[in-house]
């Protein structure tokens, strides 16, 4: 990750789109077998013969005619799925998009130069952004170096996305609008939104052609703070985006019906390279628990983040971050990169300014006030209302497992999969079952990839977990059986990176067959087909942030199931686990418990076989 985030004066951050491969579109056949490969562990033997019956009508009929659509589809886009994923995995999503899509997650800072210290909110926040604002101009002037995977270059497009960009609600369908571009491209917003006690402000973050100094930056929020404290709260406009996203459109174009000037505001707020929250909540996180941290970020006051903001950046009273970001024009690898590039440069700094003090005539943050009335008000409460309630989103105690170094394993044994296989286990000792799991792997080797679904739950990962729990079985089996359970996952990896996974194309067949306005294919209503987590049912939802400082959390995918992100570093694997409390099947902490009994158990496993 780390040459991921330098000044790459030899490349351009966006120079090698145009030569990124298509998107491929797998074979039929072979996304079939897949399939039920996936759908073996949670089937009984009549279950898998009725499903294997559908399939295979399925492949030979109604479906061969969908693929050749989909394969016309390809022919004539660069990215056949990017379109359709978009507005299936998010823009037509009704549920509040702030609670069930966002993702978010603490600031690494603490870990070195910046533990929690109260008084020094505005000084590092100030220090912070001047941090954010110079990886903003290396995308502006593409000094930021292309990332690439074994010398090959990965797309880079979802970096646009990151600043300048906004979700806006619709009726039936929300759109994303992005204002970013690159110095080549023409001029660019330069302004951020500050929200603090439920009120709006913004100001430049440009003046005369550079950018302003933290110095500069600390004058302005201290204007913004001042301004706050000890008058009455704002209206918290900002709530509305944690709203059912129906809901929110009609508000929002009642909004703009009743002052024009609302609609100034609005587009202010979306044009904003981000928008910063100073909130008055004190997570006290350490580098040992970023519990509240996390909670925080995840499910913080609603009345000072924009939801449908690309980025929020989170600002608390005892000088700790966090982020909260809309899902939808990116993946969390985009934050990665951006906040792992800030944390090392304020170690390097040890979280100091060395720059310059003097201070020009910078004009004064502006206040944005929405006119609103009792209508307008009684939505405001009722999303307030709404959202607290449906916080029951507990991000467990991140766990940091400084004894697990994996540094010793044999490199077949690739750390990631050592944590997918672990994480199975534990939810086998837990529920006495498998569970139907999806992990993020990268497709981003081709033009605009974002994800395709690896369905760790595989039969050998199944197989091997009911022997690590049986006191009858010996060491040699259970070691040919983690073997085998690590060759397929790093099998099943490795296909869907390389545009041969299954879901994406399963996905891409239903779609056809909804835009022909076919009847729904048994395949798609095959009760095994949500049972093995098709549909977005996956009880474990997870991903792998990275390599890095950084660490992030999101909410799981179904009320009875678990939503994991974690991040792997030499002396530790830590890892953010969150269940909706009112699910009476699921336990977060008892899951941690059990992932670290099961990881203690591999390790094990693998020094006594040798591995």
């Amino acid at each position: 990750m780390a040459h991921h985030v330098t000044r790459s004066p030899a490349e351009r951050t966006f120079q090698h789109q145009d030569s990124l491969p298509l998107l491929p579109v797998p074979c039929l056949e072979g996304s079939l077998a897949k399939y039920l490969e996936a759908v073996r562990p949670f089937a009984t033997a009549e279950e898998f013969q009725a499903t294997t019956a559908i399939v295979k009508r399925f492949g030979k009929g109604v479906g061969q005619d969908l693929h050749q659509k989909l394969l016309q589809r390809a022919r004539i886009r660069r990215n056949w799925l990017e379109e359709w994923w978009l507005d299936a995995a998010y823009l037509e999503l009704r549920l509040p998009s702030q609670l069930n899509v966002n993702f978010g997650g603490p600031a690494p800072y603490l870990e070195h130069c910046w533990p929690a210290m109260e008084g020094e909110q505005l000084p590092r926040t100030s220090l912070a952004i001047w941090h954010t604002l110079q990886f903003w101009d290396m995308l502006r002037t593409e000094r930021l170096g292309p990332h690439k995977t074994d010398n090959t270059a990965l797309d880079m497009d979802q970096f646009r996305m990151l600043f300048c960009t906004c979700k806006v609600p619709g009726v039936t369908k929300d759109s994303v609008i992005n204002y970013f571009k690159t110095e080549s491209e023409g001029p660019c917003p330069s302004h951020v939104v500050v929200m603090c006690k439920g009120r709006v402000f913004t100001f430049d973050v440009v003046y005369d052609g550079n950018i302003l100094t933290p110095l500069e930056l600390l004058r302005q929020l201290t204007y913004v703070k001042q301004c706050c404290e000890g008058q009455p709260v704002g209206d918290g406009v900002a709530a509305l985006t944690s709203e059912e996203r129906t809901r929110w459109a009609k508000v929002r174009e009642y909004l703009t019906s009743i002052d024009p000037a609302n609609k100034v505001i609005l587009e202010t707020i979306q044009s904003s390279l981000f928008v910063v929250s100073l909130d008055d909540a004190k997570p006290y996180a350490t580098a040992e628990n970023y519990t509240r941290l996390t909670q925080e970020a995840l499910t913080g006051d609603p009345t000072i983040r924009w939801g449908d903001k690309s980025y929020n950046f989170l600002s608390f009273a005892d000088g700790t971050f966090g982020s909260n970001c809309d899902h939808s024009p990116y993946d969390a690898m985009v934050l990665v990169t951006q906040c792992y590039y800030v944390d090392q440069q304020l170690k390097a700094t040890n979280g100091n300014w060395k720059g310059s003090s003097a201070l020009r005539p910078v004009p004064l943050p502006g206040e944005l006030v929405f006119t609103v009335d009792d209508r307008v008000r009684s939505d405001i409460a009722h999303a307030k209302q709404q959202y607290w309630e449906t916080v029951n989103l507990i991000p467990n105690d991140p766990l940091p497992l400084h004894n697990l170094t994996l540094k010793r394993l044999d490199r077949k044994l690739h750390p990631d999969t050592f944590i997918q296989l672990a994480l199975q286990l534990a939810y086998y000792r837990q529920h006495g079952r498998s569970g139907s799991c999806y992990e993020t792997a990268m497709t981003r080797r081709f033009y605009h990839g974002r994800t395709e679904t690896m369905r760790p739950c595989t039969l050998e990962a199944q197989n091997w977990c009911r022997l690590m729990l049986d006191p009858a079985a010996s060491t040699e089996a259970k070691r040919k059986a983690l073997l085998l359970a690590f060759n397929k996952h790093n099998k099943l990896m490795a296909e869907a990176q390389n545009g041969k996974g299954f879901d994406r194309h399963l996905l891409g067949l239903y779609l056809i067959a909804k835009e022909e306005g076919l009847p729904v294919p048994d395949l798609f209503t095959d009760p095994l087909y949500s049972k093995s987590g098709g549909g977005g049912n996956f009880v474990l939802s997870t991903s792998l942030v990275g390599y890095t400082t950084v660490l992030g959390a999101v909410a799981p995918m179904v009320n009875n199931g678990y939503g994991f992100f974690y991040r792997i570093r030499d002396d530790r694997i830590v890892a953010s686990c969150s269940a909706w409390k009112s699910s009476p099947e699921t336990d977060a902490e008892t899951l941690f418990q059990n992932l670290a009994t099961s990881l203690h158990d591999m390790l094990q496993l693998a020094t006594t076989a040798h591995l």
